[in-house]
């Protein structure tokens, strides 16, 4: 951390840095994990997607996909993103949110017109009905995957514990749809995604709700048998039923290491723990190494031991809370004013260490890993103590997608 503050010394500031070499060693480990456990029922044993909203930045995905085995394709999160990054020469996507907009549906379909392997997430008949009109016919039918609801209904359902994403909650529920897609000639289901957020987007050890870790770990250890569960009937069923499942997606990064144990699922989703913003240090299960900071210049100072930073709102989406916001990190002894927070235009700092003259730069940690590339035009790549190139954002690239 030292080292990129070091590093962007005279550097314009805001500024956003990736320490290449902590990036490349969360890129192997997670790697790691999954080659340690080739139980995976795709051929060659399991794989990792990249979830391309956790990293927007092209140069990055790229380096990502030339490590190898077991990375291979990407999980994008919008329609107009897919085709910007087939038009970048990326392939195989699985677009991981649901779309019915004209708009979205035809740039897709180019997509699938060029020969490249791109894959539509649905969940209702709905879907499958809007989509089937829109597409029209094709030569070859357009790929769908079937998003299974893996939240947590303890008391009959009473209650709900994860994200609301779907209403396909039940092996019945997947095989239904399998069903009412054989009669749509332009339209073929080829897989399933059951994602576990509240186990891979729920941190156990948060300095920002410590009373309520222990319950946060109840809830992972209790979705982990369940999540398992659910899965593992849904491709028992679709494949009871003679149809087809040649993708079944799960995990994210908080959670990668109880996902490779599931030898039904053919791949894994990996993205925000490769840059590691700091929700992804409150974990008990799995470790990321920080690897990107932003940089705020130090433009006045209001009291002694107090230092205001030009810039810094970079807050994450989600609930409202102290955990969606930056973290100051360097130099050290430094914490946001309550009242204030980071602002839109200025970040005021208590300092409990050295006083910080006006003039000099503070490094913050991001709350999310993907978000802050919407304020940059570029990341400052950084290796061995130096600022060696820089990697342009989708921003950078003149693209905002949602």
């Amino acid at each position: 951390m030292r080292r990129v503050w070091e590093a962007l010394e005279g550097r314009r500031l805001p500024a956003m840095a990736v320490d290449l070499e902590a990036f490349d060693r969360n890129v192997a480990a997670a790697a790691g994990l999954v080659a340690s456990r080739p139980r995976g029922s795709g051929p060659g044993g399991m794989t990792l997607r990249l979830a391309t909203k956790s990293i927007r930045v092209p140069e990055l995905i790229r380096r990502v996909l030339k490590f190898g085995a077991p990375y291979r394709g990407l999980m994008t999160y919008s329609a107009e993103e897919t085709a910007f990054l087939a038009s970048e020469g990326f392939d195989d996507f699985l677009l991981a949110y649901p779309t019915v907009q004209k708009s979205d549906v035809e740039a897709v379909v180019l997509v699938h017109q060029s020969g490249k392997t791109v894959r539509l997430m649905i969940d209702s008949v709905d879907h499958l009905r809007i989509l089937s009109a829109l597409v029209g016919m094709l030569d070859q039918p357009l790929e769908l995957v079937i998003d299974i609801d893996m939240s947590l209904r303890p008391a009959l359902g009473l209650m709900h514990l994860g994200v609301r994403r779907s209403p396909v909650r039940s092996a019945r529920d997947v095989v239904a749809l399998y069903d009412e897609c054989k009669h749509l000639p332009n339209l073929r289901i080829v897989g399933l995604m059951g994602y576990e957020a509240q186990i891979a987007g729920l941190g156990d050890r948060s300095p920002f709700h410590k009373a309520m870790n222990p319950v946060f770990q109840g809830v992972r250890a209790a979705s982990v048998r369940s999540v398992s569960k659910l899965r593992h009937e849904a491709a028992e069923a679709v494949r009871a039923a003679g149809h087809t499942l040649t993708l079944f997606n799960g995990g994210g990064s908080g959670s990668l290491n109880t996902t490779v144990e599931e030898s039904w699922l053919t791949e894994a989703t990996v993205g925000s723990g490769l840059l590691c913003s700091h929700l992804f240090s409150y974990y008990s299960n799995i470790r990321y190494e920080p690897a990107f900071w932003f940089a705020l210049q130090v433009a006045r100072s209001s009291d002694a031991g107090y230092a205001t930073c030009l810039g810094g709102g970079y807050i994450a989406s989600g609930a409202p809370g102290w955990d969606k916001v930056p973290v100051p990190e360097y130099p050290p002894g430094l914490s946001l004013i309550p009242d204030e927070g980071c602002g839109e235009v200025q970040t005021p700092l208590q300092s409990k260490g050295d006083e910080l003259s006006v003039g000099s730069r503070v490094l913050f940690r991001p709350s999310k890993a993907g978000e802050p590339a919407e304020r940059f035009n570029e990341y400052l790549l950084v290796e061995n103590g130096e600022v060696t190139g820089s990697a342009k954002t989708y921003r950078g690239m003149g693209k905002a997608f949602l």
